[in-house]
């Protein structure tokens, strides 16, 4: 199995950008898949983007599309996620995880992740 641990949270002002990383260590990170979800106080976990275990398909949630990107760097280890043009709303505990399998609808399932890192705080705001 993998291990996974999130960095690069931080606070910014609406409209900012980061950059959160996933370093992952362990046996299999070509056949798994990763997605990020986020937490934030008082609501229940959201996916958030969702990456195939080659890289060549993904998907984000409508909340954050055209904003947010996913990415990963198999020979690093290493899975990003790119936000731009944050909002209030988007303030939250951001998790990184890993899965079996990918399909579309995989932020839906986040029964069907494991090795959830500890998370890194974003807050956005003025």
């Amino acid at each position: 199995q993998l291990q996974l641990v999130e960095s690069g949270g931080g606070s910014v002002q609406p409209g900012g950008s980061l950059r959160l990383s996933c370093g992952i260590s362990g046996v299999g990170l070509e056949t798994q898949a990763i997605g990020w979800f986020r937490q934030a106080p008082g609501k229940e976990r959201e996916g958030v983007c969702a990456i195939s275990a080659s890289g060549d398909a993904s998907n984000c949630a409508d909340s954050v599309a055209g904003r947010f990107r996913i990415s990963r760097d198999n020979a690093l280890k290493m899975a990003y996620l790119l936000m731009d043009n944050l909002e209030p709303g988007d303030t939250a505990v951001y998790y990184c995880a890993a899965s079996n399998f990918y399909m579309s609808n995989i932020l839906f399932r986040p029964f069907d992740f494991y090795s959830w890192g500890q998370g890194t705080q974003v807050t956005v705001s003025s």
